[in-house]
């Protein structure tokens, strides 16, 4: 590429996206771009012309180690939808306006559905309009909904986050065992993919027995059959740990969050603003059994937390950077980087280019083969699957007891 290149972040941040920034930058530089960009709060920042110099930053020797050990978005994030190209081809032109003030030839954005929306809509506009610059879509996602692609990187960290405070919390709750246990209920996120919470599979091994109950929202959520699980639990168990996806629903569409406060919030896209789920629970089951109830709800934390990392996940994080710039410098636009998966004993995984209009907008679930045949677990399918992607661990640069992270001026 003779031009300089932009990156870009938005949607939720995750604890690796910074290592898919790393990773852009990293091959840019040996590619010999010239100047490497980062917008700051993505595409919304960028059309007001917020810029900055990576190499201000990831030049230093440590530069690109500590950012891939710096949680959130460095860059900073947004939730800026763009709107429908006719009408608005003004917004679109001030676009290329800007990448041709500062030689953008190409430019790289890292999210998930509605991101990669983003990307799709900048290339069919450019191809329309025989514009020459170029768009690549970075996948990004603890959701791990993005279809094509075997899984997302984000993922794996989050899940590793899951299973391992899961497990925690098994252990505080087993430490009070009582004539009437302890009902707990954890709430993870997901709103119409349950990947997320399927992840509270992996706490079980040796050492733990693991969640007595997983629910995701690709099943009607049964009040009733729930009640009557929780109430068979606790006549055998002491202790009980339930994990439910922040998106489940009953029979008739309405999430469970919603039960208690109809005047959900909704965000940029149109997505209602879930929480509460776990706590609606708790009070639900301790007001018809008397049972002592705890409700936790992980909230960022689970895609925050790059201290507890999947070494695995960063390094795809920073490969599907780095093969972005790689296919981009290859004359390709409109297209996304997948992982693709070759073998599971050992693990591998390679990348490849796809179109971003078969992805875009597209939700894809937890296979429905993984979910046990009640609906409240997974089985070894998933297990598989997920295992290997949170493997692996990179320890934080400790400064006065705490990590230290890279942080924009």
């Amino acid at each position: 590429m003779k031009g300089n290149i932009v990156v870009g972040q938005s949607g939720g941040p995750t604890a690796v996206i910074n290592s898919s920034v790393a990773g852009v930058y990293a091959a840019a530089k040996k590619l010999g771009v010239k100047n490497v960009y980062g917008m700051v709060h993505g595409i919304e920042g960028f059309l007001e012309d917020k810029l900055i110099e990576l190499e201000d930053y990831l030049d230093a020797p440590v530069g690109i180690e500590l950012l891939k050990r710096t949680p959130s978005a460095f860059l900073g994030s947004c939730r800026y939808k763009m709107p429908k190209i006719e009408g608005h081809e003004d917004v679109y032109e001030k676009v290329f306006e800007i990448m041709e003030k500062h030689d953008i030839e190409c430019l790289f954005y890292a999210g998930g559905n509605d991101s990669m929306d983003t990307v799709k809509m900048l290339s069919d506009y450019a191809a329309a309009h025989g514009k020459t610059q170029r768009f690549m879509g970075v996948p990004k996602t603890i959701d791990n909904d993005l279809p094509v692609t075997d899984h997302c990187p984000g993922y794996g960290s989050a899940a590793k986050y899951i299973a391992t405070s899961l497990k925690e919390i098994i252990r505080d709750n087993e430490s009070f065992g009582a004539k009437k246990p302890t009902i707990c209920i954890v709430e993870i996120m997901g709103r119409n993919a349950g990947w997320l919470t399927a992840a509270a599979a992996l706490a079980k091994g040796e050492d733990c027995s693991g969640a007595d109950a997983i629910y995701l929202p690709e099943k009607v959520f049964d009040m009733d059959a729930f009640m009557e699980k929780v109430k068979h639990l606790a006549a055998t168990k002491s202790s009980v740990v339930i994990a439910v996806s922040e998106g489940i629903h009953i029979a008739d569409g309405r999430y469970v969050c919603e039960l208690a406060n109809e005047n959900v919030a909704v965000d940029a896209f149109g997505h209602k603003q879930m929480s509460g789920t776990a706590a609606y629970l708790a009070q639900l089951i301790a007001a018809e059994t008397g049972l002592k109830t705890r409700a936790v709800e992980f909230s960022t934390l689970q895609r925050a937390a790059t201290h507890l990392a999947s070494l695995t996940d960063i390094n795809e994080a920073f490969q599907v950077g780095h093969d972005a710039v790689v296919a981009a410098n290859e004359g390709k636009t409109g297209m996304m980087i997948t992982l693709d998966r070759n073998g599971d004993d050992p693990y591998q995984c390679g990348t490849s280019a796809y179109d971003i209009h078969a992805i875009a907008n597209v939700e894809r679930p937890v296979p429905a083969e993984w979910i046990t045949e009640d609906g409240c677990g997974l089985n070894e399918g998933y297990e598989k699957y997920a295992r290997p992607l949170i493997m692996g661990e990179l320890l934080p640069i400790f400064v006065n007891g705490v990590p230290q992270h890279l942080v924009r001026k």
